[in-house]
Parts: structure tokens; C-alpha cells; sequence
């Protein structure tokens, strides 16, 4: 398979108290070549800058969206791959992204998902959303989706949207090539499907996916959302 020079990749990690997860997905990114990390806070309040002091971190709004468009302009690497802060990137993950990129007619790339519980419904949801990425070529945010600096340039970023934004990007970068999927999986936390349980949380993410393809607008479905995540003690930044 070809491989990309040595091009540099800029992982971009969007942070909001994430004191607890965000030093473990670090040390994933760090036994790369030519990687540079960005830490993007949205306004933490349970000392997840203090813990990452030593990384670069960006001070943005808070929103999804915004705090990864501020990371990528501020990135310096050829490649951008963006990274949720409870998602943890598999050994070689850079030999891959390099190698994805420099096949003819590959705009983007994404790995498979693992859930790190073992509850066998979880086994269920990533079988069905790996299917969906190979099939469909529509990887989710959680699944590290990666191009390069000049094409995420081109299509304008993430849309300043509250949700529902890396589906938006996954539609433009469709229009233009192929998304590959990684043979091999990034690990994400189980922690939204333990709080509001398996089926609420399909349930839920279904709804919204639903609801936005049939034109329900953005901020009205963040609000629902934010809702409905509030109401079981918790809130995953989307």
C-alpha cells in the first residue's frame, strides 16, 4: 500500500471536563512520528487544562464544532485527524492514516469502533456502526475521522452548528472522493451507553439522525438532546 511522505498529523481534541479521560487518550497519540497534539477547552471546570498542562491548549467557546475548527487553524500539520477526548487511537494509527491518504481517490478516512465494556448489546452497536462506515462510507465523529489540512480548508470546516456537525462534513467530503475505513478500531469510552443505558442511547442518537435528515433544524435538536442527557446526570458534548 502507498504511503504519504512523512507528512505531519495534527490531532485536534476537543475538551470539556474531561479531567479524567484526556491523559489516558493523550498517551495514545504519543508513540507516533511527526504528530502534534491540540487540546481545545471549551471551559473546563474539573482541572482538565491542569492535568494537560504541558500539552498546547486552546482556550475556544464551547461547542463541538467551534473548538475543532479552532484547533485546525491553529494546526501546522498537512493532515488533521480529530479526536474525541474518551476515544483512545490504536498502535500505528499514523502509518495508516498516511497510507489511507495517498490512495488515488481517497478524500478521507475514519477507523472501526470498539466500545471498551463488554456487554455483548455493545458488540451489537459497534458491528452496526462498522457496517454502516464500510457500506455506507459514514463514520461518526467518535471514530476519528481524518483528511487533509487543504481539503478540510476547502470545504469550510465544520459547520458552526451544535450538532450533528460531523455528518455534515462526512456529507461535503462525500461529494468529493471515497472514505476509507481503518482495518483496525480506535477504542471509545462506554460511558454514554452505561449512564442512559444500550437502547435509550441508540434510541436517542437514532432519533436525532433521523430527524436532521428530514431537515429538523440543528439547534432545535441540540436542544432535545442536551434535554434528554440532562435529565439522566449527564451531558456528552456533541
Amino acid at each position: 500500500m502507498p504511503e504519504l511522505p512523512l507528512l505531519k498529523i495534527s490531532i485536534v481534541i476537543p475538551t470539556l471536563n474531561e479531567a479524567k479521560a484526556i491523559a489516558q487518550t493523550i498517551n495514545t497519540a504519543q508513540n507516533s512520528t511527526q504528530v502534534e497534539i491540540i487540546i481545545v477547552d471549551g471551559g473546563s471546570t474539573d482541572g482538565t487544562i491542569e492535568a494537560i498542562s504541558t500539552f498546547q491548549v486552546i482556550c475556544a467557546p464551547r461547542g463541538r464544532a467551534i473548538q475543532m475548527n479552532t484547533g485546525a487553524a491553529a494546526a501546522s500539520g498537512d493532515i488533521l485527524l480529530f479526536l474525541h477526548a474518551d476515544t483512545l487511537l490504536p498502535p500505528g494509527f499514523d502509518t495508516w492514516v498516511r497510507q489511507i491518504l495517498a490512495q488515488p481517490g481517497i478524500i478521507a478516512g475514519a477507523f472501526q469502533l470498539k466500545i471498551d465494556d463488554q456487554n455483548p448489546g455493545l458488540r451489537l452497536v459497534e458491528k452496526m456502526v462498522n457496517l454502516r462506515s464500510h457500506h455506507c462510507q459514514m463514520p461518526y465523529g467518535d471514530q476519528a475521522i481524518f483528511l487533509k489540512t487543504t481539503t478540510f480548508k476547502q470545504l469550510g470546516g465544520f459547520p458552526q452548528q451544535p450538532i450533528m456537525e460531523d455528518l455534515e462534513l462526512i456529507r461535503k467530503l462525500q461529494k468529493q472522493g471515497k472514505i476509507a475505513i481503518a482495518p483496525l478500531p480506535v477504542t471509545t469510552s462506554a460511558r454514554r451507553w452505561q449512564k442512559l443505558g444500550i437502547l435509550k442511547t441508540t434510541l436517542i442518537n437514532q432519533i436525532v439522525i433521523i430527524a436532521y435528515f428530514l431537515g429538523i433544524s440543528p439547534n432545535r435538536l441540540a436542544s432535545w438532546y442536551r434535554q434528554n442527557h440532562k435529565n439522566n446526570s449527564i451531558y456528552k458534548q456533541k
